[in-house]
């Protein structure tokens, strides 16, 4: 023993070690309090009726193990039935949230790949739903009784829209120009220029694309600039069609050359070879009429001599996801009957929106208005200007002292890959910390986004943004404001 130091001293501090040690573990009674799991059962039929024996056992065994580490942790725990089974019961609701969510769009990018692009009309909802819940006659001719073609509900509309003689759809887009290659070009070469050479979302690009089709790709042209004497120099007794991809998703300028689609066409036809044309994003009227930047539309194509167009059902369609292509008659017969159509067909709830969203561009006059995308492309400043002004205020009394929110000028994008270089004038809210801090503005829009109805932004320079072009309703940022205080704390 170290001189100095008493046995008393020692044995004091023996016993707070001890008395330390006894705090911190648990006695039997507290273990005992905790119900069994067949008990907690017992008392939870409500539970089980909803979610079942077996989830609602996994659960009860999963929260009783995690009460007993907390006991052994020496923390405090609730061990009644009432307590555990709130509990339990607010973990079932959460495991069980559909994973796929509506979100408040704020981003300023209207057609946004992430959250789902183009938002369906009410027709084409009700359209879905009515598909979904009862047997249709999705192929079957009711006038003959005979099986008929699925493709039926939407071909007319198609081509009534378009000029073109006669179409089909698939999946996607990426999936037509597959199809559409695979068909007529297999084994064969296709010269498409340098310049169009697109990668579209998810990194999947058009030699790729071509590469899988089963036809060879042979690039015409520079970059910048392709003539008709390099699609002409190309063509040899192996080539299959002349394809032209339209650059949605990027723009080349400066010193550039494109070859007109019409000067295509006819060199294509002189060979009697078809003329592709892949639209990407595609749309269906003039939208420099409706006061937005122009994009070419599928009837532009056809009449300009186009054997084919491949082009999207949603994004400036403003339909479900699908690829459409649309033609000549006896090209897409041959298309048809590609096995790989039916792996890449359409189901019946897509045919329903499609063919409800097809429906309304019969009436141009109320287009703005029926087809959600558009209607918010073409909203105007002052009525957003007015919306901002409405709701600066409850948002600023809604956050902490230490955030400041202002007005703002922008610009909103159009998005999904269409007129990348095309902007929208817009009014923002600007929310900023009175003192420069990233991890607290991290911390407010991660709060937004645990929000009932997930409120997504964008931040810039430290600052948070709400573009206001995607919100028709305030009140759906407006009543989940009280609740921004209980996501930050």
């Amino acid at each position: 023993m170290p001189v100095g130091l008493s046995v008393a001293s020692v044995s004091c501090s023996s016993h707070h070690t001890q008395m330390k040690n006894i705090k911190q573990t648990p006695d039997n009674d507290s273990y005992r309090q905790l119900p069994g799991v067949d008990n907690l059962l017992r008392q939870s039929p409500e539970l089980i009726k909803r979610w079942g024996h077996e989830q609602v056992s996994a659960a009860v065994r999963g929260e009783l193990d995690r009460l007993r580490q907390a006991l052994q942790k020496g923390e405090v725990v609730d061990t009644k039935t009432d307590a555990i089974k709130a509990l339990l019961q607010d973990k079932l609701v959460k495991a069980n949230e559909p994973s796929l969510r509506p979100v408040l769009n704020l981003t300023g990018t209207v057609l946004h790949t992430n959250l789902g692009r183009a938002c369906l009309p009410p027709e084409a909802v009700e359209a879905v739903v009515a598909a979904a819940s009862f047997p249709s006659n999705l192929e079957f001719d009711l006038a003959s009784g005979k099986r008929g073609d699925r493709e039926s509900h939407i071909e007319a509309l198609v081509c009534e829209l378009t000029g073109a003689e006669a179409a089909t759809a698939v999946n996607n887009n990426a999936a037509a120009v597959l199809l559409v290659l695979n068909t007529l070009a297999l084994s064969r070469e296709v010269p498409v220029s340098r310049g169009e050479l697109v990668e579209i979302g998810g990194s999947f690009r058009i030699p790729e694309v071509m590469q899988r089709s089963g036809c060879t790709l042979v690039e015409v042209g520079a970059t910048n600039r392709t003539h008709l004497k390099d699609y002409r120099a190309a063509i040899n007794s192996n080539t299959a069609l002349l394809m032209k991809v339209h650059t949605s998703n990027y723009r080349i300028e400066g010193f550039t050359t494109a070859v007109a689609e019409a000067e295509l066409a006819a060199l294509a036809h002189e060979h009697k070879l078809p003329l592709v044309i892949d639209l990407g994003s595609g749309n269906l009227v003039d939208f420099s009429a409706l006061g937005l930047p122009h994009e070419p539309t599928v009837a532009d194509a056809i009449e300009s001599g186009a054997d084919l167009v491949t082009f999207s059902g949603d994004k400036l369609l403003g339909g479900p996801q699908a690829g459409i292509i649309a033609g000549r008659r006896e090209l897409i017969e041959q298309i048809k009957k590609n096995p790989l159509k039916r792996a890449l067909r359409l189901d019946k709830m897509t045919l329903a929106a499609l063919e409800a969203v097809l429906r309304l561009y019969r009436n141009p006059d109320a287009l703005v208005q029926n087809i959600p995308g558009l209607r918010l492309l073409t909203r105007s400043v002052e009525a957003l200007s007015e919306q901002a002004v409405r709701l600066l205020g409850p948002l600023q009394n809604a956050l902490p002292q230490a955030y400041t929110v202002k007005l703002a000028e922008g610009f909103s994008q159009i998005g999904s890959g269409a007129m990348p270089e095309e902007t929208i004038s817009t009014v923002c809210l600007h929310i900023k910390p009175t003192i420069e801090n990233d991890a607290s503005l991290r911390r407010l829009a991660q709060a937004f986004r645990e929000l009932p109805l997930p409120v997504l932004g964008r931040v810039n320079n430290g600052v948070l943004i709400f573009d206001l072009r995607c919100l028709e309703n305030d009140k759906a940022l407006l009543n989940q404001l009280p609740q921004l205080g209980v996501a930050l704390s």
